[in-house]
């Protein structure tokens, strides 16, 4: 089975199992949204939506964040990984969206946004703005060489590989599909691929002896 007719069979396994794709984050706006997918780096979605409550109430525009000190934004988002970095970045943008104009759908503009890297502008390019991107993260990245879909050595790469595979109107829920199924069927650690309902069949003999051996 080649890369294509893998691609095709897991497509329909995805589509199966989550036939709607909810974004994970909690957000109301553009700008919330973008707030929470760079607050999620190096953590876990359900920790920064136990965290976006509070700081939405302060401040759910950039006017507002603009307003607040950094120390009592990370005082606020303390609980998540590399909250001194976030708080000086998430003051930051909020200056620069406002010059800038506010939110908008250029993927030039948002990549050059204090803490927004290509992945989380694809994520609101692709979530909140419907236009076709393919976000691919540290999970989706594992998951594409488990079921050897891309053999590609970082998540750039990867991203390109998984474009080809599918349709562009499909991979706004694709990356989506592949995160909810990494949580519930294919986690990282302690992972059986032989018994997996994807690993089982998409992975290589060789994958499924490497990672029994760790």
């Amino acid at each position: 089975m080649n890369r294509i007719e893998k691609a095709e069979k897991i497509g329909q396994i995805l589509d199966k199992l989550y036939p709607s794709t909810p974004v994970p984050l909690n957000h109301s706006s553009a700008y919330t949204l973008l707030v929470a997918v760079m607050l999620s780096a190096q953590t876990t979605d359900k920790k920064v939506n136990q965290v976006t409550p509070y700081l939405f109430k302060h401040a759910d525009t950039p006017k507002k964040m603009v307003l607040l000190d950094v120390n009592f934004i990370q005082k606020i988002i303390q609980e998540i990984g590399l909250a001194p970095t976030k708080a000086k970045n998430l003051h930051k943008m909020a200056q620069q969206l406002i010059d800038g104009g506010g939110m908008k759908a250029d993927w030039d503009y948002l990549e050059s946004l204090a803490g927004v890297g290509h992945k989380t502008a694809s994520v609101v390019m692709a979530q909140w703005y419907n236009i076709p991107a393919f976000p691919v993260d540290t999970h989706i990245h594992r998951s594409a060489a488990r079921w050897g879909l891309s053999k590609a050595k970082n998540v750039e790469m990867t991203e390109k590989d998984l474009k080809i595979l599918w349709k562009k109107q499909d991979w706004n829920k694709r990356h989506l599909q592949i995160i909810f199924f990494g949580r519930e069927y294919c986690p990282a650690r302690n992972h059986d691929l032989s018994k997996c309902l994807i690993c089982s069949w998409a992975a290589s003999k060789k994958r499924i002896k490497e990672e029994q051996s760790k």
